[in-house]
């Protein structure tokens, strides 16, 4: 039966542990970063392989936000610039981010990858630590709704998942929860500015939660807080699938099992697991148990939103997306 995990892998081809390890454990989808990225051949090849693996058209994600959040980059595929810096240039921010994100949703589905780690729906505000700034997609709620939409509707009709994040908000944080747990002390009135673009794009098939504790609601990181999830389900609107970040980032304390299980227990659908690492991956595997009734349905809802996508001309594209760019 499946799993409540998504898993990365350790490089560019599945070995044979792997293969044996994701036939048995069967988790939901699969994540790739740069370590898994060679030629595009050997890319589809690799989620061929995947898919194979499990029997089943399982999810592939990845991150490609552009500028340094990109995982398939030149010579092979399109170099992109961080959102904030396009948001600030383009002629027609709008239609340059709907072209984008049909631009990369080609590039993602041609290699057998069909969700995208991206909108950040994050807001980017004085504080907001520079590891997050130019990843967002500006400095107001109206801003980044309008531009997260477009982001969201260009992979949408090219075929690809959007996956909003990190909800319920992560532009306050003056840390990384890459290295550290960061603390927002925010009153829930300002909270409520930062989870407007999550409410405004709720009808999204999937988000993956912030590893930020908000000491308005609860003194747990928000990805295992049963009253944060309530906010999410709630007060945000979001009935899609929630997927944590990832476990093995230092905000979260004790090993990979107890962080997947807190996670679950505090009401995420999927635990994400990246680094591959065969010992912590099993924990991960262990305790996310198997797909509730709940999260099976929001997981089936957002599979079926893939679509195959029209075809489309991209050089006519990327010469009208290079017009709006263009000084």
């Amino acid at each position: 039966m499946t799993t409540a995990v998504i898993l990365g892998l350790e490089g560019p081809d599945l070995s044979a542990r792997e293969q044996a390890f994701f036939r048995d454990s069967d988790p939901w989808g699969f994540i790739l970063f740069a370590r898994n990225v060679d030629t595009p051949e050997r890319l589809r090849r690799l989620t061929q392989d995947l898919r194979t693996c499990v029997g089943r058209d399982a999810p592939i994600l990845i991150d490609q936000e552009g500028g340094r959040v990109q995982r398939l980059r030149a010579p092979h595929w399109r170099e992109w610039l961080p959102p904030l810096e396009q948001a600030q240039i383009a002629q027609d921010p709008a239609r340059s981010f709907w072209l984008r994100a049909l631009i990369m949703a080609a590039e993602l589905r041609a290699a057998g990858i069909d969700a995208n780690c991206a909108p950040c729906c994050d807001i980017a505000g004085p504080q907001t630590h520079p590891f997050l700034r130019n990843r967002c997609f500006g400095g107001t709620p109206e801003d980044v709704m309008r531009l997260a939409r477009m982001t969201a509707d260009g992979f949408l009709a090219g075929g690809v998942l959007p996956i909003i994040k990190h909800i319920p908000g992560h532009g306050r944080a003056t840390a990384d929860s890459h290295k550290d747990l960061p603390t927002v002390t925010a009153s829930i009135e300002d909270l409520a500015q930062d989870f407007a673009p999550f409410a405004a794009l709720n009808d999204l098939p999937m988000a993956m939660t912030a590893h930020i504790r908000f000491t308005a609601f609860d003194t747990s990181p928000a990805t295992q807080s049963r009253k944060m999830m309530d906010v999410i389900r709630q007060e945000i609107g979001f009935d899609g699938l929630v997927m944590t970040d990832d476990l093995s980032m230092q905000a979260l304390s004790g090993t990979i099992l107890d962080r997947a299980q807190a996670s679950i227990a505090a009401g995420c659908d999927v635990v994400l697991h990246c680094n591959g690492d065969a010992l912590e991956a099993a924990q991960a595997v262990q305790g996310a148990g198997i797909l509730t009734r709940q999260a099976s349905r929001r997981a089936d809802a957002a599979l079926a939103r893939r679509i195959t996508p029209q075809p489309i001309d991209l050089d006519v594209l990327d010469a009208d997306l290079a017009r709006l760019l263009t000084p």
